[in-house]
């Protein structure tokens, strides 16, 4: 896959990256700005050291590893791994930390290892969005939500700012990450409430009201919604017809694929696979 990368957004550069990259070793050098991953797809097995730490497990769909500035990585990748890259303008977060009161020279952007974070990943959406249409909004709205997402790692990830935790009710961590894996490497097949309950070691009814605590919908829109970005994913990297990503992400048949296309996304299969390849 080529990557895509975003047009300068100011003050400096907001970068936004689709990156895939096949299993094997990857050393990433420092870099000025803090770093954003967000795990996009089918889940991998992946291990990181960086600042000192090594942290190795399952990523999927939706887990996010930040990166503070001058911190290299090492990644050790046993599966293919996609990933959605954002590097958030240094400038930018010091001018809002200062505009808060806060000393910029001694707020740290925290190293945080697979964590999720549901305001970043839909930031990080609305980007990949604009990123696979062409930015048709413009500078305006980049710089928009460039500056979201730095309030939020000012707010949630960093010296200043406090974890807030699981939410009360929700699935933890781990039967989260579970469930979030399960329904993601089997986005092409028939998905039942009971097997996903199965999968949380919970009871259907328990399962349905945990998972919508902590992801913020319904399990079946959820699964919708997945199958739709999945379907966009391949209809915008890969010379497939409509028909076969419909079969690959779940739907009966393609007009069934182009109807939730259309309400989850404003766009028909053709208008996305038009946009990806002229």
């Amino acid at each position: 896959m080529q990557p895509a990368v975003s047009p300068p957004v100011q003050p400096g550069q907001l970068l936004v990256r689709l990156q895939t990259d096949p299993p094997g070793v990857i050393e990433v050098a420092e870099r000025a700005n803090p770093v954003i991953v967000i795990h996009v797809g089918p889940s991998a097995r992946v291990s990181c050291n960086r600042a000192g730490r090594c942290h190795h497990g399952l990523s999927v769909h939706g887990d996010v590893d930040i990166i503070p500035a001058g911190v290299n990585s090492r990644w050790e990748l046993k599966d293919k791994d996609t990933a959605l890259i954002l590097g958030i303008p240094t400038e930018l977060i010091r001018r809002i930390a200062e505009q808060s009161g806060a000393d910029p020279s001694r707020v740290e952007i925290l190293n945080r290892f697979q964590t999720r974070d549901r305001q970043i990943e839909h930031i990080g959406w609305a980007l990949q969005g604009e990123m696979e249409t062409g930015y048709p909004n413009g500078s305006l709205y980049l710089e928009s939500l460039a500056t979201a997402l730095a309030i939020h790692l000012l707010n949630h990830h960093s010296s200043e700012s406090q974890d807030a935790g699981v939410r009360a009710g929700g699935l933890t961590g781990r039967r989260l990450k579970q469930v979030l894996g399960y329904i993601e490497d089997n986005l092409a097949h028939d998905l039942s409430l009971q097997q996903i309950a199965e999968v949380a070691g919970l009871s259907v009814s328990h399962c349905k009201t945990a998972f919508r605590k902590s992801v913020g919908q319904p399990v079946h829109q959820y699964v919708i919604q997945r199958r739709v970005e999945r379907a966009r994913m391949l209809l915008s990297s890969q010379d497939i017809s409509i028909s076969q990503a419909a079969l690959e992400t779940g739907f009966s048949h393609q007009s069934h694929l182009a109807h939730h296309m259309r309400r989850v996304l404003g766009l028909s299969p053709k208008d996305v696979a038009a946009v990806s390849r002229p």
